[in-house]
């Protein structure tokens, strides 16, 4: 806390000499409407412009996700800089996403304001497969320690999408394709606004014959589909000039077919996923004083089934989270600005795996619960033009695991040379998921795993900004990470039977590991002349076991690859066509943490163009993987090859 008291002093005393007339506050909603002409993010829980945060952070608007034609989310955060991503197969198959470095259940995801995980799951993070880019108008990747805002899990970064909402009194978007392997996806929204009533509401449909999960070259021969359907909504009511109620909802329910890790298999899994928020919003004190107080609901449900078992379902789980949170954000003086707020989280899980045969018993479920109190603050000061200082702390009281305080502070210099400057530090801390304390694989003993990280970067704009380019460097060390320890047929030791049983078990979670990252992110944009758009990124990212005397000690960590790479280039003609080429390129990564097993590089092609017949309607047309490279990102598991799309978008 000294740490904080010794910011809060510095924030106070750089404000002094500012003006006693401050502005409304900003809005405390990280689905706060971000219709602006400058940039806005609100994965910082309240909409700062992108020049006052202090952390990286990459901002894609519609027309940047229109422009892309990416059907799933994943795919689309791939081209931004420190981000990886494995998949065991095609669309809808387990898809984990890293941001420098860190685990797939480190990166908290957001979805209007909702904090999306499943209790229900492994590592308790989320599941990219299912999440389509659907009705989404913004979505940002927020990199490095953030848990002093957003709590357990954020240690990698966070993910924040915001769906529309309408800006006239009726309009509606749609966008159809289809493409190879019988894949077709529609997607229809409307809305509008009248007089105090503001509501969107927009629906997905997705499904393709897709790929074998399991590679050819390991002997997968069928094709396994993918089914999505998704529904999206929002609606607000503005009771009076000072008061207003929100309502904000997502469904999806995929269907994916996989196979098993010796080859082909019937076997399918069924995911239905649920998110809700009711919110009321409060301006006090002429709007220098915002008020939200908000209930989300998530609720995830998973099932397999094997078609060729006497009892067909091989797998049932089902996490829930409910969450009552109270934000606020007041300009205290013009130039000094605090957010604070506390939340009320409450998870539950339960699973359980079916065995084969009728003639056995199904055994009860594996059940555990637990509850998060949190308390936070935030003081932004911006003592001079131009500069922005930020700290933080948060108080996070775990029913099992105690009470953690964490500190974040930063700072971002704009300066008149078109000249950024920033630098942050985050701390962080991830408890034990339910899944690993109360599981078959469950060990109640875990401690929760640590973690904190710092960055440093500058940005350069030149040429009137046409031209600009930028470089961070991070470095993050995690502590008593908790990983998956497999027990051998004749293990002895206690942890290799179920707890209180005779009954072995093929393993059990372990705090044993200590890992570190640090890295180097480049980026480059240009616009040359009007029309023509240039711009890439390159990541460096170290991520390696540095737990003393393990045997994995200097390892990389798994599927984790040093070098990355994006580019692109488009050009707007000037009778309505617009053509673009892209490319990925990905260094060798290693599929296992003993590094045995090696995944080699590979580079991918995209071709895109779009046509505008009208204002409102546009045709486009995409060519994926164009030289049809072979190349995994899991071990054994199959990629998609050279792929052509066709479709056409409206805008209403």
């Amino acid at each position: 806390m000294w740490k904080f008291a010794s910011l809060f002093s510095l924030l106070l005393s750089a404000a002094a000499h500012a003006e006693e007339a401050p502005q409304a506050a900003p809005p405390p909603d990280a689905a706060a409407d971000a219709a602006a002409s400058a940039i806005i993010v609100t994965a910082t829980r309240v909409a700062t412009p992108a020049d006052q945060v202090p952390a990286s952070v990459t901002v894609l608007d519609k027309a940047a996700i229109d422009r892309t034609q990416d059907i799933g989310v994943a795919d689309l955060l791939l081209r931004t800089p420190g981000v990886s991503l494995s998949r065991n197969g095609g669309y809808g198959t387990a898809t984990s996403l890293r941001i420098r470095g860190a685990e797939a259940d480190q990166t908290v995801v957001v979805i209007d304001g909702v904090k999306l995980n499943d209790p229900s799951s492994a590592g308790g993070g989320y599941n990219f497969a299912n999440l389509l880019v659907g009705d989404a108008s913004r979505i940002e990747v927020l990199r490095g320690p953030q848990s002093t805002l957003w709590g357990s899990q954020a240690i990698g970064g966070v993910v924040n999408i915001v769906s529309a909402l309408p800006q006239k009194a009726l309009e509606g978007s749609f966008d159809v394709e289809a493409g190879s392997r019988q894949t077709v996806s529609a997607r229809a929204a409307v809305g509008g606004k009248s007089g105090p009533l503001t509501w969107r509401l927009g629906g997905q449909t997705f499904t393709t014959d897709g790929i074998s999960a399991i590679a050819p070259a390991s002997g997968g021969r069928e094709k396994d589909g993918y089914t999505n359907r998704s529904v999206t909504g929002r609606t607000q009511v503005k009771l009076t000039d000072r008061i207003s109620a929100e309502l904000r909802g997502y469904y999806s329910r995929g269907h994916t077919d996989f196979d098993a890790t010796t080859g082909d298999s019937p076997a399918f899994g069924l995911n239905r996923e649920f998110v809700g928020y009711a919110g009321l919003n409060v301006d006090l004190m002429g709007g220098r004083l915002r008020n939200r107080l908000g209930y989300g609901y998530t609720d995830t449900d998973r099932d397999n089934y094997d078609p060729r078992n006497r009892r067909a379902r091989t797998f049932d789980a089902a996490g829930r989270n409910e969450r009552l949170e109270y934000q606020g954000s007041l300009a205290i003086v013009d130039g000094l600005t605090a957010l604070f707020g506390a939340e009320k989280e409450r998870s539950r899980f339960r699973s359980v795996s079916p065995p084969a045969s009728l003639a056995v018993p199904v055994p009860a479920p594996a059940r555990g619960s637990a509850g998060i109190t949190s308390v936070y603050g935030q003081l932004s000061a911006r003592p001079i033009g131009g500069l922005t200082l930020i700290g933080g702390v948060r108080s996070d009281d775990h029913s099992r695991f105690g009470a953690r305080t964490l500190f974040s502070a930063g700072g971002i210099w704009s300066l008149p040379t078109h000249t950024i400057l920033r630098a942050s530090y985050g701390e962080g801390f991830k408890a034990p998921t339910l899944y690993q304390l109360f599981s078959e694989f469950g060990n109640v003993t875990l401690r929760p795993e640590r973690a904190h990280g710092w960055e440093v970067g500058a940005e350069q704009g030149i040429l009137g900004d046409r031209v600009s380019a930028g470089a961070t460097y991070f470095r993050r060390t995690a502590t008593d990470q908790i990983i998956f320890n497999g027990c051998g047929a004749g293990a002895a030791l206690p942890l290799c039977f179920q707890p209180g049983t005779t009954i072995r078990r093929s393993g059990y979670y372990q705090n044993v590991a200590r890992a570190e990252a640090h890295g180097v992110e480049v980026q480059l944009a240009a616009r040359p002349v009007d029309g023509f758009t240039i711009d890439g990124n390159y990541s460096w990212t170290v991520a390696e076991d540095s737990s003393a005397g393990a045997a994995n000690f200097g390892r990389w960590l798994p599927r984790r690859p040093r070098d990355t790479a994006n580019g692109s280039i488009s050009y707007a003609w000037p009778f309505g066509l617009t053509t673009g080429a892209a490319v990925r390129w990905s260094g060798h990564s290693f599929d296992n943490a003993s590094n045995a097993q090696r995944l080699d590089g590979y580079t991918l092609v995209d071709l895109r163009g779009e046509f505008a017949v009208s204002p409102q309607l546009r045709l486009f047309a995409r060519v994926e993987n164009l030289f049809d490279e072979g190349y995994m990102t899991a071990y054994r598991y199959g990629t998609l090859g050279r792929s052509l799309y066709v479709g056409m978008r409206g805008r209403l």
